[in-house]
């Protein structure tokens, strides 16, 4: 392992050619992981974009600035993969970076397409023909990317969408028009399937039908009994919370609804990356800072890589700092004799088991 000194240098100089080619060298490996997850190699590709505000206590720090919940720092923008939780991309950007800038979305959604797989890229770069595409793709984002530009380019590389949708004047005509229709107010369900209690979804693509967005746009709202401390609703209502979404993707309402609500998944992606060193910007000037994402990313998609193999049981989805305390720490030794290596763990030590199970899913995958 080399010194802290001698990786503080060497990051300073990774130029944008050298991280380039360090992100091609790791688009190799998520075909080989995918291809072990049957649910996630057989499926659609499903992209989470979402940008999250860090913190930086020090203005000496290039192109820092305050962030518009009075904050100081950078907010950075990434895409996920769901199925996974790997980040195909990132990028930095100054904490005035606005939520809704559509170009760096766009931007993100074309390096996430080159970081995955070639079975999922087929039929999805720029000016593709869509015939041979073999997986659907779906950039999935909150209202920051609800934009007409956004919506319009996914439709470039032949990319579906679902965003959630903000209040404005045809939104709430929607509503108002079918507030009092219970016929078109269907049962919602939670993500497992069961009922959501109290929680209907309604189509309204007949009452709001977004003139310059992509032929095909879907309005899908949900209603809920307002609580105490709900977030802001699409319409002003005592009863009710409304939330909802536009997207281009066929199918039912309520399955939809489910669909667009696993975008919740994100939080926990973010998550692991603060945890695993986001937060920590070491650098002062900015080109440095920049790469800092993109390693941090490599380095939780090893782990979570390692989770979805090698884990089982509550380790299967711990946080890095779960892992660290009851794996990464845990006292053992290897013991190399007569060509095998073995694994020794102290008695009693509370987690030997997965660790030895661990050990032996990765003698296996090796």
């Amino acid at each position: 392992m080399c010194s802290d000194s001698t990786l503080y240098r060497s990051v300073r100089q990774l130029n944008p050619g050298a991280l380039a080619a360090v992100e091609e060298a790791v688009a190799q490996i998520p075909a080989t992981v995918w291809r072990r997850l049957p649910s996630v190699w057989r499926n659609e590709g499903v992209l989470d974009f979402d940008a999250s505000l860090v913190q930086i206590h020090s203005a000496n720090k290039e192109r820092t600035a305050p962030t518009y919940k009075g904050g100081f720092g950078f907010h950075p923008l990434f895409c996920f993969y769901d199925g996974t939780g790997d980040t195909l991309s990132s990028m930095l950007r100054p904490g005035n970076a606005g939520a809704n800038e559509a170009e760096d979305d766009l931007q993100l959604l074309d390096s996430a397409i080159a970081a995955m797989p070639a079975v999922f890229q087929s039929g999805h770069h720029r000016g593709d023909d869509p015939q041979p595409a073999r997986r659907q793709l779906t950039a999935r984002a909150d209202s920051a990317g609800c934009t007409e530009d956004f919506v319009r380019g996914c439709r470039e590389p032949n990319a579906g969408f679902s965003v959630v949708a903000r209040s404005c004047r045809q939104i709430h005509a929607a509503i108002s028009l079918a507030l009092d229709d219970e016929s078109r107010w269907q049962p919602a369900v939670r993500q497992d399937g069961e009922l959501r209690c109290g929680a209907e979804v309604a189509e309204l693509t007949d009452f709001c039908k977004p003139s310059n967005w992509p032929p095909g746009t879907r309005l899908i709202v949900r209603r809920e009994p307002r609580h105490p401390g709900a977030q802001t609703s699409l319409f002003p209502s005592l009863e009710h919370r409304v939330w909802g979404f536009y997207t281009d993707r066929p199918g039912d309402p309520v399955e939809l609804d489910r669909f667009v609500r696993a975008h919740a998944h994100v939080e926990d992606h973010i998550g692991r990356l603060k945890d695993s060193g986001l937060e920590r910007f070491p650098f002062t000037d900015f080109g440095a800072n920049s790469a800092w994402p993109a390693q941090v990313g490599f380095a939780a998609d090893l782990v979570r890589w390692f989770q979805l193999l090698c884990l089982r049981c509550d380790l299967h989805q711990a946080e890095p700092k779960s892992l660290r305390w009851r794996l990464w720490h845990a006292p053992a030794r290897l013991v190399r004799s007569g060509r095998r290596t073995s694994l020794r763990v102290l008695d009693g030590q509370p987690d030997a088991g997965a660790l030895l199970g661990a050990h032996r899913r990765m003698a296996l995958l090796t």
